[in-house]
């Protein structure tokens, strides 16, 4: 099933209860995890931080806005970062293999029922957007909401793409998308005076001609008696964080100022860290894989957290899980592991090999997501055996008829995922096998036969679950074309 990462801000960072109980509402859905929540009081804005499936993650965001949306009034709030909404901005992620046109839709069913049902405005915006102009977020946010408020019903330009062209009154707007993982970054100088925070901004974001992928503002944070550089790194391979810290440290000297501190808000992911860590250390040939517990994680990280040895005698037990499904994905997984391992001896800062490099994080990223595939389908049959009961207990009874259906759905994508994701990984490792070192041909030719197992094995599954599927009358075709064009594939 696709994984997505959702980071809704919400215009309220100084009431902890509040934002407590914004969070609350989304801890409750199955399958939603709220994995971290910062608020600000200077900016009054707090950031969530959720993972989760696709239908589960709509349902967690809704209720959290439901909540933002009865007890955040636009109309007192006063904070330094500029806000059109109670639930001011809400990103979805792709993770693993879940795709950027797989966000966009949940965007826009998102948009959809937030218009129909909480009466606010929608504006899509980045790879969500349906205007050009709608892909830069401080477009859509310009003038705030006091000023879309004074001109959404005469403007044509702030038409917004659900719902009427008036704000919710308290409310106001909402701008939803889809983007790629970003890095809320900032920095605090140590001098009050925000104009110098504002022309460092003005010279180290994109627009302005600055560092490539990078946005910015300055701001006043009058609890520290301290001006800040607030900045989005949109895509850090382009701009690391190292590089976005130095670059405000230099315009900041250039003007009589100085870096203090910097904070990360929200989440970040390790390998920007790690970026940071190489360039400060001059860590030269470094090897992340030689990481104490990236080590760990490759030995023990198999569903639930066990070791190798302990899965495979669950797997050898007289239980229907785990089976078949979850062998299947583990095979991938260690398919993906032996393609890292190959790849990062192929390529090294003498011989640098940009595609070699980017696959390797590919498969880095693959290698989780397979275990997490592995549990998923774990859990997907326990569903399908307690719905079944349920449906049995209440014939006719079209919850349980929908229950039943859903969870054979959800049956069949979980080992449409592994396959679907060992039939992508096995396409690219083809493609470089001829740049990798000959000493480690036996590596990659194993690591193709367990992705070719991986494929094979979850093929088997998804079929098994499409005749449930069609002993029920629910169509199936879809899901069939699919595996037909992954099973015609070498």
């Amino acid at each position: 099933m696709s994984r997505f990462e959702c980071v809704p801000n919400f215009s309220e960072g100084r009431d902890a209860e509040k934002v407590e109980r914004i969070a609350a509402a989304a801890r409750g859905v199955p399958g939603v995890t709220v994995l971290d929540v910062e608020r600000n009081a200077d900016h009054d804005r707090a950031v969530i931080s959720l993972v989760g499936e696709g239908e589960g993650l709509l349902e967690a965001v809704f209720r959290m806005m439901k909540v933002a949306t009865a007890t955040i009034d636009l109309t007192q709030h006063q904070g330094e970062h500029p806000r059109m909404g109670a639930t001011d901005v809400v990103p979805f992620v792709p993770l693993g293999s879940s795709t950027m046109a797989e966000a966009v839709r949940l965007a826009e069913r998102l948009g959809e029922r937030v218009a129909r049902e909480l009466e606010i405005p929608v504006y899509l915006y980045a790879q969500a957007a349906r205007r050009p102009e709608r892909a830069d977020l401080a477009k859509v946010r310009e003038g705030q909401f006091e000023g879309i408020r004074a001109t959404i019903g005469t403007d044509p330009a702030r038409t917004p793409d659900f719902g009427r062209p008036a704000v919710h009154p308290t409310a106001g707007a909402v701008a939803i998308g889809a983007r790629p993982i970003l890095i809320a970054y900032n920095v605090l100088l140590n001098t009050p005076d925000v104009a110098i925070a504002k022309q460092v901004a003005k010279a180290v974001r994109a627009r302005d001609g600055g560092l490539p992928d990078v946005k910015a503002l300055g701001f006043a944070i009058a609890e520290r008696d301290r001006a800040q550089v607030s900045m989005n790194l949109t895509d850090f391979h382009v701009t690391p964080v190292h590089r976005a810290f130095e670059a405000v440290r230099k315009e900041a000297r250039q003007r009589g100022a100085d870096v203090e501190e910097s904070e990360v808000v929200g989440l970040i992911p390790e390998d920007a860290l790690f970026d940071a860590a190489e360039h400060f250390l001059e860590l030269r040939g470094f090897d992340r894989a030689a990481i104490l517990e990236r080590k760990v994680r490759a030995v023990d990280a198999m569903p639930g957290g066990e070791s190798i040895a302990s899965f495979t005698v669950r797997l050898a037990a007289r239980t229907p899980t785990p089976g078949g499904g979850s062998a299947a994905a583990i095979a991938g997984s260690l398919g993906a592991a032996l393609g890292e391992m190959v790849l990062a001896y192929s390529y090294d800062a003498a011989h640098q090999d940009p595609e070699l490099e980017e696959l390797h994080g590919e498969l880095e990223g693959a290698r989780t997501r397979f275990l997490e595939l592995a549990d998923e389908d774990a859990r997907s049959y326990d569903l399908v055996r307690g719905a079944r009961r349920a449906r049995k207990a209440a014939p006719g009874d079209p919850k349980a008829e929908e229950g039943y259906l859903a969870a054979l759905r959800g049956a069949a994508e979980a080992p449409l995922g592994t396959a679907r994701l060992a039939s992508e990984l096995s396409g690219q490792l083809r493609g470089v096998q001829g740049r990798t070192k000959a000493a480690l041909e036996s590596d990659m030719v194993t690591a193709l036969a367990l992705f070719h197992a991986a494929m094979k094995g979850a093929l088997a599954n998804v079929e098994i679950n499409l005749v449930d599927l069609k002993a029920i009358g629910a169509s199936t075709e879809e899901m069939e074309r699919e595996v037909a064009g992954l099973r015609a594939l070498p």
